[in-house]
């Protein structure tokens, strides 16, 4: 295993699948400091062999196996509350200790700076509520240290231990250094981590964002924006009764024989044309589209719709439709014609279900519009006497002649051909 991946898989260690970004972090953070300490520790203590006095590595030797003992027991039992009480009050008293062992502040050379560990850490990884016990504890065994410094000065204790000038100043740096490199690397790492999990927070919530709007578009897909609005901030059934509506259904003739002769592919491409086309000239002329039924295609004008004149729109687009299917045999490659029925008035629209749920339409002018389609003739577009009242001044229609539909009887009807031309001038 080379050094990286090691150091990689202890800074991971003791982390659960199951921990949170920021208890991830603090377990990081509490091993990282865990191995800056130790390794400061242990050079420290072979320079002051070196330089300095005499004196039991006992102690020291003792805080260092505390340490690593600790840090094995959290990686094996994943303990943390445990891990970070106990090494944090390593870090506080095992310097204070170091330090009476050796002698004073002078012949330690402030040894117990480096219990400032301990508070540092713990605003870092318990919380800065937490750290305020830590940081009285060490303000009062470094003032307790002082105290005893102070009084016994001049004792024999105290002159037990003498070292020079140069290896005290020498030692007060290093102790200074290290510290201040200890604490500047647990800041730094900390906020690079940060850094990575406010990265990783800001392209979680771009993904959502992202899934938010391709969700918006689905539901705008299957239904009228205001109506997609409604639903997503209201629980209670949609259903609205609307004065004055123009239905239309566009219906494909012969459709059921000309599909046996196909794979099914053939036939969801061929569909998939047409209806597609249909969808980009409803959205041109700001109509809606309900839904498609088999080879039927139902669009509506006058459902949350901003234009006043959505008779007219509907039947522009019906002429559209007509006309595109026979000029573009891109789209119609099997020459295929369409029965067209149109009828305005009241209706009743609304969510139906709580899966899989779909926008729909009911009342007698829906039934007309239908009906009229599948009785009509092919390639022409009929109109009930409604919709051909509201627009007799602006298109060409034929005289009536009546149909019989079921349950309405013996019903006038009549063809629309196209817009009026316009006067001379």
């Amino acid at each position: 295993m080379s050094l990286q991946s090691f150091i990689s898989s202890l800074r991971n260690g003791g982390i659960h699948p199951a921990d949170d970004a920021e208890m991830r972090l603090k377990k990081s953070l509490l091993v990282f400091a865990t191995g800056l300490f130790c390794t400061g520790s242990m050079l420290w203590l072979f320079l002051y062999g070196q330089m300095g006095p005499q004196f039991s590595a006992n102690a020291p030797f003792v805080f260092q196996l505390l340490l690593v003992a600790n840090l094995i027991y959290f990686l094996q039992s994943g303990n943390f509350d445990w891990f970070r009480i106990t090494q944090l009050s390593l870090f506080l008293f095992a310097p204070f200790i170091v330090q009476w062992s050796i002698g004073n502040f002078i012949t330690a050379s402030g040894m117990s700076l480096w219990g400032l560990l301990a508070p540092i850490g713990a605003v870092l990884i318990c919380g800065a509520r937490e750290s305020i016990a830590w940081f009285i504890a060490y303000i009062f065994l470094t003032g307790l240290s002082g105290f005893f410094d102070y009084y016994l000065a001049d004792s024999p204790i105290s002159n037990a231990h003498r070292v020079s000038t140069e290896t005290s100043v020498f030692f007060f740096a290093l102790n200074f250094a290290a510290i201040s490199s200890i604490v500047y690397l647990l800041l730094r790492y900390a906020i690079l981590e940060k850094a990575k999990l406010q990265a990783s927070l800001e392209a979680t919530h771009r993904l959502l964002l992202e899934e938010q709007a391709r969700s918006e578009r689905l539901l705008l897909n299957i239904l009228p924006g205001p109506i997609a609005e409604r639903l997503k901030h209201d629980n209670q059934t949609i259903a609205d009764g609307f004065s004055d509506v123009t239905v239309m259904f566009v219906d494909i003739v012969n459709f059921t024989r000309l599909a046996e002769g196909m794979t099914p592919q053939q036939v969801f491409a061929m569909l998939n044309r047409i209806f597609s086309s249909f969808d980009e000239l409803a959205e041109q002329f700001g109509m809606e589209k309900i839904k498609t039924i088999g080879d039927a295609y139902m669009v509506a004008g006058g459902l949350n719709s901003e234009r006043n004149d959505y008779t007219r729109a509907i039947a522009e687009l019906a002429i559209a439709m007509r006309d595109l299917l026979h000029r573009d045999f891109a789209v119609n490659a099997q020459h295929l014609d369409v029965r067209i029925g149109i009828g305005t008035g009241p209706v009743v629209a609304g969510v139906v279900g709580k899966k899989k749920f779909i926008y729909d339409l009911w009342g007698d002018t829906v039934n007309l519009a239908s009906r009229i389609t599948s009785e009509g003739t092919p390639g022409m577009i009929h109109v009930d006497t409604a919709t051909y009242r509201r627009l007799a001044g602006e298109f060409d229609f034929s005289a009536p002649r009546e149909i019989y539909l079921k349950g309405k009887g013996n019903t006038p009807v009549y063809r629309l051909y196209r817009l009026k031309a316009p006067a001379p001038v």
